[in-house]
């Protein structure tokens, strides 16, 4: 019995670490990297077998990088995260994963990803794009996240290269419009996370990130409702103003399940105290995920109907 007892103990201790990998990694996350779609989507490239595949092998490369970025962000912040009430649980704040082992797996994703995003390149500079974005979440995690809005603009940056990078893999143009309502609604998320972290950490937030002492619920709130308003107004003007997009403008048939997904979200916010975690959120809430798929279903439809 004593001997069963130890193997099964150091059977856990050996799935431990690769448990923990995974979870560091925030598969969950990735959702975020369904945007380097939109170019392949809203060109009309979508039947293109070539332009999927280059799209799909984007996504995977941003999913790299971006776990990557999100090792090294915990590595950077190991002390802060541990005195936060959810980020001391992470693997490598708890001690789950071991440092030496978190710095081998950024080389491992870093050695992967970044000549993946040469070999893509051929249609465009894709490998600029992804350069640039990895550069820019690092300049967040050890600068721009310490200097107040610069680093909810610098998390924008990040929605908004993924776009961009999608629209470069497959050589096409991507909307102004579409990349403006990018912007607004990644600074929407942003700062919806911010607030979660001011009412979460209450009087402790700067002790876990002083940038937080910078601001305050009726700060964010006024931002949040700024931002809200500007994103529907800039994707009503898209819907019949772009000139990618149908004559007939019945792209604006999609227009009300913007401001539902929206409204939906400050729902999260305000009465569950919830907008920390948008990747959470969205996969855990079924009204908004609704909103979404049928934004989707209903742009793909007045894009690529056969009249």
């Amino acid at each position: 019995m004593t001997g069963s007892k130890s193997v099964i103990s150091t059977s856990d201790a050996r799935l431990s670490i690769p448990y923990a990998l995974l979870r560091e990694l925030r598969p969950k996350q990735w959702t975020k990297n369904v945007l380097v779609f939109a170019g392949l989507v809203f060109s009309y490239e979508l039947p293109d077998a070539g332009s999927l595949v280059a799209a799909a092998g984007a996504f995977l490369v941003f999913c790299a990088l971006s776990s990557a970025s999100y090792v090294i962000n915990d590595l950077a912040d190991i002390e802060q995260d541990r005195q936060h009430p959810r980020k001391r649980l992470r693997p490598i704040a708890s001690g789950a994963l071991p440092v030496s082992a978190a710095w081998v797996t950024v080389a491992v994703l870093l050695t992967v990803s970044l000549p993946a995003a040469v070999l893509l390149s051929s249609a465009g500079p894709f490998w600029a794009v992804a350069l640039s974005y990895f550069a820019i979440v690092q300049l967040y995690s050890y600068k721009l996240k310490h200097v107040v809005l610069l680093d909810v603009f610098a998390i924008a940056a990040g929605f908004v290269l993924r776009a961009v990078a999608g629209a470069v893999v497959i050589n096409v143009q991507i909307s102004p419009w579409l990349l403006l309502c990018t912007v607004l609604l990644s600074l929407f998320l942003a700062l919806a996370k911010r607030r979660h972290e001011v009412v979460l950490l209450a009087d402790g937030a700067a002790g876990h990130r002083r940038i937080l002492d910078e601001y305050s619920k009726l700060f964010l709130d006024q931002m949040i409702a700024v931002v809200t308003s500007s994103t529907i107004v800039a994707y009503s003007l898209y819907t019949f103003s772009a000139g990618t997009l149908p004559d007939d403008r019945s792209m604006m048939l999609t227009i009300p399940f913007v401001p539902y997904g929206l409204f939906r979200y400050l729902y999260l916010i305000y009465q569950r105290n919830e907008g920390g975690s948008p990747e959470t959120l969205l996969l855990k809430d079924r009204p908004l995920l609704l909103s979404i798929l049928l934004w989707v279903l209903a742009a793909v439809a007045v894009l690529y109907r056969p009249w």
